[in-house]
C-alpha cells in the first residue's frame, strides 16, 4: 500500500489528526462541522396496540408484546435488557417468479420504556437470513452494555430471506438486492413510523451500526441512506465482500497445494496446510521483528506500517531443510508453505498478476482459532456458496459445490462474474453489495453526520489494508482532511470483529454519539482485554497480560506509543504519528 503523503509532514505533527495537519501546515484552519442537536429522552406511550396504530401497506406485525426487564441470551451469553416493547413482523411478502420461493423482509424492534430519543439500526452479519435479537452492539467483543440498555429503540432484520435457504436466495434477483441494500431502505421509514406511534414523535437522532457484513451494510447506508442517519458505525467492514469471497477461494487453492493430508472424500484437507504450531511460529516472528516498534514489547504490534519493512516471511521465518523429514513441530516452514502464505498476504491475483482483492498485513493474530476457521474452513462452505449463488452472474448453481467449487474456480474466467449482469440479474454483485462512491460521503458530511470505522488488523477475511486504503481515498476526496466527520480506528491483533491477542472490548457507539451530538471528536477510544476473570474470557489473550489491560485505539494513521508508566494501562500510551 502506498504510504500516504501526510506521513511526511514531520515537524507539523500534533494530536489534531494527521489529515487536518495538511490544512494547518498550509496556513489554513481544518474543516469543522458543528454538532447536531442532542437527542431528548421520552417515554413509551403505546405498545400492544401498535399493530393498529402503525399500520402500513405491505407490513405485517406478527407479534407486539410488553416485555419486563430481564435478559436475552445471545450466543450463550445472557444480556440484561430493560423493560421494552417487542414488535416482530415482516414486509413485502412475495413469491419469486424466478425460483418460486416465498420471500419477505423479517424484522424485530425493541422499544425501551425509558427512551433516550435515539434509533439504532442493528445490521447483522454473514449471509443474514436470521432476525437476531434487536439489542444493538456497541463495537468490539465481549458481554458489555448494548444500545437497548443505553435507551435506544433498536431494529434488526433478516435482510429479506430465510436462513434455511442458505446462499440459494441468490437465485432470486430481488433477494440479492434486498440483501445488498434494499432491506435497509424499506425498513428505515417503517421503523421511524413505528417509533413515532410508540413515543409520540420520531427519533431525534438515528444511528446505524454493524460488524462484518453488518459493517458493509453500515458503509452502504452512509451513502445510500445518508439522509436518514446521523451516525454510522462500521466494524471490520466487508465493503468489498464479493472480492473478499473470491480471495478466499484463491487462498483455498494455495492451501490445497501444500496440504499434507486428505479428507475421507479424498480431497485436500486445507487444515493440514499449516498446523497451529506453524502459524504460531509466524506470529512469534512477527512479534520478534515488530512488537517493540511502538516503544514497548507487549505482545501488540501497533505500528503496522513500520512492520511492513521489518517483517519478510522469506527471511524472518526459518525454512525447513530441503529433502529433510519435516516433523511439523513449528520450528520451520517449507519453501512451498512460505510461498503459499506470501501469495495470500499479498492479495489474490489472476494469472496476469492483476489484483482481485487487497493485501493483508502480517500480525500477531494469525495463530488464532478464528483466523484458522476463516482461512481453512470457510472457503469451501460460506465463500463457495456465496460466490456460486449470490455474487456470480449468472449463478453457478450447476457446478459441484463445496471444496470442488473452490478449487475449480478460475481466477481469469470466473472472477469477472462478480461484475457481470444479464437479462435477469440487472445489477452486478459489485453494484448491489458495495457502497456507491464510498470515498465521497458528501451527503453525510454536509448534513453534519459522523462516521467511525474500526477494523481488527488480524482480520482473516476482510483486510484492514483494504479499509486503510478506503480511508485514504476518503481523505483525498475531502482535501486531505476527513477527520472532522470520519475516522478509522485499527484494532491491533484483533481477528474478525473480536478475539485474537488484542484489547478487543470497547464502546465505539458511545464515542459516536458524543461526536455527533456534542462535537467531541474521538482522539482515541479505550479498549480492554477480556482476560481471566471476565464473564466470557478471550482464550487468545496471552497469559502474561493483566486481565485489566487497557490500550488506546488511535485514529489512523496514528499508533499507540508507549510514553512511560504502568505497561497495562491505556494512560501510559499516546496516539502519535508513526
Amino acid at each position: 500500500m502506498t504510504r500516504p503523503r501526510h506521513l511526511h509532514i514531520g515537524l507539523c505533527a500534533s494530536a489534531l489528526g494527521v489529515a487536518a495537519l495538511l490544512a494547518a501546515c498550509a496556513g489554513r484552519p481544518p474543516a469543522t462541522h458543528a454538532p447536531l442537536a442532542a437527542a431528548r429522552p421520552g417515554a413509551l406511550q403505546a405498545c400492544t396496540d401498535l399493530a393498529a396504530r402503525a399500520a402500513l401497506p405491505g407490513t405485517v406485525y406478527t407479534s407486539v408484546t410488553d416485555v419486563p426487564a430481564g435478559s436475552v441470551t445471545v450466543g450463550g451469553v445472557a444480556m440484561a435488557t430493560p423493560a421494552h416493547c417487542l414488535v416482530q413482523g415482516r414486509m413485502n411478502e412475495r413469491t419469486s417468479p424466478v425460483d418460486g420461493q416465498r420471500y419477505a423482509i423479517g424484522f424485530e424492534m425493541r422499544l425501551p420504556a425509558a427512551w433516550n430519543g435515539r434509533f439504532f439500526y442493528q445490521a447483522n452479519g454473514g449471509l443474514d437470513g436470521v432476525v437476531l435479537p434487536a439489542l444493538g452492539g456497541i463495537g468490539g467483543g465481549g458481554p458489555r452494555s448494548s444500545a437497548l440498555q443505553m435507551g435506544f429503540a433498536v431494529i434488526s432484520s433478516d435482510a429479506g430471506h430465510a436462513g434455511a435457504m442458505g446462499p440459494r436466495f441468490g437465485l432470486d434477483p430481488q433477494a440479492r438486492l434486498d440483501y445488498g441494500y434494499n432491506a435497509v431502505a424499506q425498513l428505515t421509514p417503517m421503523a421511524k413510523n413505528l417509533i413515532a406511534k410508540a413515543y409520540g414523535r420520531e427519533p431525534d437522532r438515528s444511528y446505524f451500526g454493524g460488524c462484518s457484513n453488518g459493517g458493509r451494510h453500515a458503509m452502504v447506508a452512509a451513502v445510500r441512506s445518508a439522509g436518514q442517519y446521523d451516525g454510522i458505525l462500521a466494524g471490520d467492514p466487508g465493503f468489498n465482500l464479493p472480492k473478499a469471497a473470491v480471495a478466499q477461494l484463491y487462498g483455498a487453492q494455495r492451501y490445497a497445494a501444500v496440504a499434507s493430508a486428505r479428507t475421507p472424500q479424498g480431497q485436500p484437507d486445507l487444515q493440514s496446510a499449516f498446523t497451529p504450531a506453524e502459524m504460531k511460529l509466524v506470529a512469534d516472528k512477527v512479534l520478534q521483528r515488530c512488537d517493540a516498534l511502538d516503544g514497548l514489547a507487549d505482545g501488540i504490534v501497533s505500528n503496522l506500517q513500520a512492520c511492513r519493512t521489518r517483517f519478510d516471511i522469506q527471511t524472518a521465518v526459518p525454512t525447513c531443510a530441503a529433502g529433510a523429514t519435516n516433523a511439523r513441530d513449528g520450528q520451520c516452514l517449507s519453501a512451498p508453505q512460505k510461498q503459499a502464505l506470501s501469495d495470500v498476504f499479498k492479495g489474490a491475483r489472476n494469472s496476469a498478476g492483476q489484483p482481485l482483492y487487497s493485501s493483508f498485513p502480517f500480525d500477531a493474530g494469525v495463530s488464532g482459532a478464528n483466523w484458522r476457521e476463516w482461512k481453512f474452513a470457510s472457503p469451501p462452505t460460506r465463500d463457495a456458496g456465496a460466490v456460486a449463488f449470490i455474487f456470480s452472474t449468472p449463478p453457478l448453481a450447476d457446478r459441484p459445490q463445496g471444496l470442488p467449487f473452490a478449487l475449480g474456480f478460475d481466477m481469469d474466467r470466473d472472477a469477472p462474474r462478480i461484475a457481470a449482469t444479464d437479462g435477469v440479474f440487472r445489477e452486478s454483485a459489485l453494484s448491489f453489495m458495495t457502497p456507491p462512491d464510498a470515498a465521497q460521503l458528501g451527503a453525510l458530511r454536509d448534513r453534519g453526520g459522523r462516521m467511525i470505522v474500526y477494523h481488527g488488523t488480524s482480520d482473516p477475511v476482510f483486510s484492514s489494508d483494504d479499509t486503510a486504503a478506503w480511508y485514504e481515498r476518503v481523505q483525498a476526496a475531502n482535501g486531505g482532511d476527513a477527520s472532522s466527520f470520519a475516522r478509522y480506528f485499527p484494532v491491533p491483533g484483533m481477528n474478525h470483529c473480536a478475539g485474537g491477542p488484542a484489547t478487543d472490548q470497547f464502546d465505539m457507539l458511545g464515542a459516536l454519539v458524543d461526536w455527533v451530538e456534542q462535537g467531541k471528536a474521538p482522539a482515541s477510544v479505550v479498549a480492554a482485554a477480556r482476560g481471566a476473570g471476565t464473564p466470557v474470557p478471550n482464550a487468545e489473550v496471552p497469559s502474561n497480560w493483566s486481565a485489566q489491560r487497557t490500550r488506546p485505539l488511535c485514529p489512523y494513521p496514528q499508533v499507540a506509543t508507549y510514553t512511560g508508566g504502568d505497561t497495562e494501562r491505556a494512560s501510559s500510551f499516546a496516539c502519535k504519528a508513526p
